[in-house]
């Protein structure tokens, strides 16, 4: 049986530069994002079909790339970022100023610390955890590419090593950079983490 491999890219730098960016917030890619991804991708065409986040950094540039490799690319609305409530829009030195206790808190524990109105962890862990399981049983022998968000590469590639979803935020994913689960017969295998296309 052929090998299942997963690609995900992170959407690049949105407009308005690096800020919390939940699904609450849908800021399209700035010039440089544009160019992060293009430049990760390359002239690689190894993919039989992208999967993109709904929100526009993402499925933007997910159809694109559709057109240009003639790639078909299905929107999966579970794939959007985790929601950061009342951190949403604000720059790690905003937090800092105007909430030190619970930013601390939450890179200390993100399970027990949820910011103000945010989506739990655990619930956005278990969200992306079933999108992998949806993507594993149905494009089973299949190199897919996935466009996201760095939230939910943290949470696919937990989930689908099997670390808990505590584990998430010690990850760190790069605006265009691409990671790689591989579906061996011994099991997930994380081969490639911010790296390029191929």
């Amino acid at each position: 049986m052929k090998e299942t491999v997963i690609e995900m890219i992170r959407h690049g730098e949105p407009v308005g530069g690096s800020r919390y960016r939940g699904h609450g917030i849908d800021d399209p890619l700035s010039e440089k994002g544009w160019r992060q991804m293009w430049e990760s991708v390359g002239e690689h065409s190894g993919w039989s079909r992208i999967i993109s986040s709904p929100l526009t950094r993402c499925a933007a540039f997910a159809n694109e790339l559709g057109k240009n490799r003639q790639l078909p690319v299905t929107i999966h609305d579970d794939l959007k970022e985790i929601g950061f409530g009342a951190w949403e829009g604000k720059t790690k030195a905003q937090l800092r100023e105007e909430r030190l206790e619970e930013f601390d808190a939450f890179y200390r524990d993100p399970v027990a610390n949820t910011p103000e109105n945010a989506e739990k962890v655990m619930n956005f862990h278990a969200r992306i955890g079933t999108v992998f399981e949806h993507l594993r049983e149905r494009y089973q022998g299949e190199q897919l590419l996935v466009v996201a968000h760095a939230g939910v590469i943290r949470a696919m590639i937990t989930y689908a090593v099997g670390a808990p979803a505590d584990c998430m935020y010690r990850l760190t994913i790069t605006n265009g950079g691409i990671s790689r689960l591989r579906l061996a017969p011994q099991g997930v295998l994380l081969d490639k983490l911010n790296g390029t296309a191929g």
